[in-house]
């Protein structure tokens, strides 16, 4: 009798628990989406959101083991997935034409951003990864870049989601700062947008500060963001490097980091999103607006997975450092940015 129970027992396969995991990280995005709608939280945005909530699940619920290599699913190869479908934001064809003049800037702006962080963490004893990763966001265009960065230096999937959760929130006070300080400053409409594409951590930061100042503003502000990301994939192989020579110094061959394919997928996309969709192949809005927006899902989904492996009690004891010198290293690029204009 108690075989015949047994036998009628759901059985709990790998399949079951994967088709679970990953709904479960779709789900809290759900939630970080709704989240996002809330006044206050509505500048945060939908990542940082999740993130925030997937945090505090972990904190009183533990980490939901049963679905464990679900999750690992959505914060590994979705996260991967969403990377390669960034891509398609980046339009070289423009950057070259109109931004070639703003990369020399973006380029300064990036080699600052990361050597001084670097710099500054060290002189706080600051946890050295959270502070990389901090760094790259800051310097570059923010959770993207850290997303990328990350599997390339091995940074922890903890370290990963803390720093994006950072990015998220300073990026959005700095872009609001900007839109109460603008009608004080000597700028015009043109160099207000390239200070704050030049500077504001991510996208929807630019384009927060930019748009009260109008379309042109907003325009040159997001072409000025974009030579930044582009500057993502030389940055993306400069580490690529650095990481086969620590690993080929410390005579650890074996264990050396695999290469990022997926960074050639984002290459790939970005040549096509400049020069074969809408060109060749005629693509229409909505249909790369609904890539987009599946862009954005799957890289919340994946944040969710890294956020579930968020402690709160190492975010108090080594994300506090990390944060001064970011905030510190973010007003300086402020600076830099303005006196470059």
């Amino acid at each position: 009798m108690d075989s015949q129970q047994q036998q009628r027992k759901p059985q709990i396969t790998p399949a079951l628990t994967w088709t679970a995991g990953v709904l479960f990280t779709f789900f809290i995005a759900l939630l970080g989406f709704l989240l996002a709608k809330v006044p206050g939280f509505s500048h945060i945005g939908q990542l940082a959101s999740a993130i925030f909530i997937a945090v505090l699940y972990r904190q009183f619920f533990g980490y939901p083991e049963v679905i464990r290599n679900g999750i690992t699913f959505s914060s590994k190869k979705l996260l991967r997935l969403a990377i390669i479908l960034y891509g398609l934001k980046l339009n070289i064809d423009v950057v070259f034409r109109d931004g070639l003049g703003l990369l020399v800037r973006d380029t300064i702006i990036i080699a600052f951003a990361i050597l001084f962080i670097i710099w500054l963490a060290k002189l706080l004893k600051a946890d050295r990864s959270i502070s990389l990763l901090l760094g790259v966001g800051t310097g570059v265009c923010g959770a993207a870049a850290i997303a990328a960065i990350a599997p390339i230096i091995k940074a922890k999937d903890e370290d990963t989601a803390i720093s994006v959760g950072v990015i998220a929130l300073m990026g959005t006070v700095f872009s609001i700062i900007y839109t109460i300080i603008r009608p004080i400053l000597p700028l015009d409409v043109i160099d207000y947008g390239i200070w704050s594409g030049m500077s504001l951590h991510e996208l929807a930061h630019v384009a927060i500060a930019a748009e009260p100042a109008g379309n042109d503003a907003l325009a040159i502000a997001l072409l000025t963001k974009l030579g930044r990301v582009f500057l993502l994939v030389p940055l993306s192989f400069i580490f690529i490097y650095m990481m086969k020579r620590k690993n080929e110094d410390a005579k650890q061959r074996k264990t050396k980091a695999p290469f990022p394919y997926f960074l050639l997928g984002f290459i790939l996309l970005s040549i096509l999103g400049s020069y074969v969709f809408g060109h060749s192949i005629p693509v229409s809005g909505e249909i790369l607006q609904t890539i987009n927006n599946i862009t954005t899902w799957l890289l919340t989904a994946a944040m969710v997975g890294l956020g579930l492996n968020v402690s709160l009690k190492d975010v108090r004891t080594r994300a506090l450092k990390p944060l001064m010198a970011m905030i510190v290293t973010s007003i300086l690029v402020s600076f830099i940015a303005y006196v470059l204009i």
